[in-house]
């Protein structure tokens, strides 16, 4: 492969945030990697921007299933042989009502497999790629309720620690990884996607525009750092 191509990869890219963001990738001159856990909605998904004279290739990956991620890497690695952007994009809210510690407790599990483990283990399984060429850009979408200031109010427990762990790694990994590889965190705010629901004041489009500048920066650029709408925030 070229280098002056560049292949970018997005974590749950069939629908809302992160299909637009392919879609954005894509436009932009990246030969993008959708990844979904289901088969079908990732299909289908690729093949509607692929109707648009797309580069999209699609990779089945399961953030819940660590041999599912070091599958996807291998496959990556055979196609590409590199990876420049990685954006961990997918992620779950499964809230209940309760206060953190009368809620059931598999809530909690499942929140931080998705939302933590799930982007570490991505990124772990990822990084050699970018560190054989000494060169990558990951990006952590993340939320407000990550910041630790948001600890002080109650309610959106789960939710909260498995961003606030999120938050964590993307600042000590920032501060561990070595070459041109930057990190850094984006809180997209509130979006109208499933997700989000239908009242949110945010398209989808928008905020993949505010997250995608993050995805060419320089070597002087931004690392371990917590974005909004391309301003910094405190964690």
């Amino acid at each position: 492969m070229s280098k002056d191509i560049k292949v970018a990869l997005v974590t749950g890219g069939n629908r809302g945030i992160g299909f637009e963001l392919v879609k954005q990738l894509a436009l932009n001159d990246f030969k993008v990697i959708l990844t979904s856990r289901d088969s079908e909605k990732g299909y289908d998904a690729t093949q509607k921007l692929k109707e648009l004279n797309l580069d999209i290739s699609f990779v089945v990956m399961d953030l819940d299933n660590q041999e599912s991620i070091r599958q996807a890497a291998i496959t990556v690695n055979e196609q590409y042989g590199r990876l420049d952007v990685l954006i961990n994009n997918a992620g779950v809210y499964l809230e209940e009502n309760k206060k953190l510690v009368d809620m059931d407790p598999s809530i909690l599990e499942r929140t931080m497999a998705t939302n933590f483990f799930g982007a570490y283990h991505v990124i772990r399984s990822f990084i050699p790629l970018m560190e054989q060429q000494g060169y990558g850009r990951i990006i952590n979408v993340s939320s407000e309720y990550g910041a630790m200031s948001e600890m002080s109010y109650p309610g959106v427990g789960a939710y909260k620690l498995s961003k606030l762990a999120l938050n964590g790694l993307t600042r000590l990994l920032a501060a561990e990884i070595n070459g041109d590889i930057k990190i850094n965190a984006v809180d997209p705010r509130w979006v109208s996607t499933d997700m989000g629901g239908p009242s949110a004041p945010r398209t989808p489009k928008q905020v993949a525009e505010s997250i995608l500048w993050l995805s060419t920066i320089g070597p002087e650029g931004p690392n371990g750092e917590f974005f909004r709408d391309g301003k910094r925030i405190n964690w």
